[in-house]
């Protein structure tokens, strides 16, 4: 098995619908390799012959930035195409799910229930979460809990993973699912509405990872990301929301950088999710959206396999040339060469950034 720090990102693993089946998983970073290939060959072509002519400047350069990119993006369809998810690889795991109440976190419990797990759900519907936890029993978790409160609620946030963790005796993987209610609207001034998708969708995320690390860096765990399309492209009528699932990605793929480089063995899963059947989805595109929605089920065992294992990117719900086409190597390839222009033992031994 490859170093879950190689710098260019495990985007091995793919969750994606197809037109007629429906989903598909399956490894696809041999579609990555000619992208590579065009991109170096264009790198080269831009350089004055007395740069990066024939000779010794030209093979330095290969040597430093070419070849290791290559290198790894091999390395990557070689050993990265054995991985598989297996059901008992949750059995016994403490799982935090946000956002459990309906919908894809509920799902996500169900599932986990069905792997032997123990879970602790949030939400802010105290009763709603009682039928849940009743659910995921008869289902076989290990043990189910729930604390209701609202995201809003910082503190709320801070102390329901310090009471989730004492009630398991520890935690293992963090499924990150909740979000603020939501309509499809042109923007105009309502700056009440960005505040609170921030704080909600972005924020309480932050402050969540923050409280479980503790426990996470003891059990070499994961945290996992429930983001959007809408977090990886620009979309109408969703501004708000957009920004807060953008500014997740942004602020988790920083933090994985830094634990890659600090050798923190957390992993962070970001699932970029498409239309999604739930009832608030459905509720919000009515009328508005013509495009068919994926199934919550399916799109929850999804979201539970990514963490599993611990890929740092998930794509479900939507076409497949959608997600090959916002995969972007060309955003990895960067990363990769940008460290080079850091200090990295400084980087190293100054872990608390100013």
């Amino acid at each position: 098995m490859m170093s879950a720090h190689l710098r260019l990102g495990k985007y091995a693993y793919v969750n994606c619908l197809l037109p007629k089946t429906n989903k598909c998983s399956y490894w696809a970073p041999c579609a990555q390799i000619p992208f590579v290939l065009h991109i170096c060959c264009q790198v080269l072509s831009v350089y004055p012959t007395g740069l990066l002519g024939p000779g010794s400047c030209l093979m330095a350069f290969m040597k430093k930035y070419l070849l290791p990119i290559l290198g790894i993006f091999l390395a990557y369809y070689y050993y990265s195409a054995n991985e598989e998810f297996r059901p008992e690889m949750l059995k016994g795991k403490k799982v935090i799910v946000t956002g459990a109440s309906k919908g894809i976190g509920e799902e996500i419990a169900y599932h986990l229930a069905k792997m032997g797990a123990h879970v602790v759900v949030t939400a802010r519907s105290e009763e709603t979460l009682k039928k849940v936890v009743s659910r995921c029993l008869e289902l076989g978790a290990a043990s189910a809990y729930y604390i209701a409160g609202t995201m809003e609620d910082m503190t709320f946030a801070e102390q329901f993973v310090a009471k989730a963790g004492k009630l398991m005796g520890g935690l293992d993987m963090l499924i990150l699912n909740h979000i603020t209610n939501n309509s499809m609207n042109l923007f105009s001034d309502d700056i009440h509405l960005v505040r609170k998708n921030m704080e909600v969708n972005f924020l309480s995320y932050v402050v969540l990872s923050v409280a479980a690390l503790p426990m996470l860096k003891q059990s070499n765990g994961s945290i996992v990301i429930v983001s959007s399309t809408a977090g990886k492209m620009a979309n109408p009528l969703v501004a708000p929301y957009s920004g807060s699932k953008f500014a997740l990605d942004g602020f988790f793929s920083s933090i994985r950088e830094e634990y890659s480089v600090t050798k923190v063995n957390v992993s962070i899963t970001l699932c970029i999710l498409g239309l999604i059947n739930t009832e608030t989805a459905m509720k919000a595109v009515s009328g508005i959206l013509d495009t068919n929605a994926s199934p919550k089920e399916e799109c929850a065992l999804a979201i539970i396999k990514g963490g599993a294992l611990r890929q740092e990117e998930v794509y479900y719900g939507s076409s497949v040339w959608t997600f090959l086409l916002l995969r972007n190597p060309g955003r990895r390839i960067l990363e990769f060469l940008s460290l080079r222009s850091y200090n990295m033992d400084k980087f190293i031994n100054n872990q608390a950034l100013p």
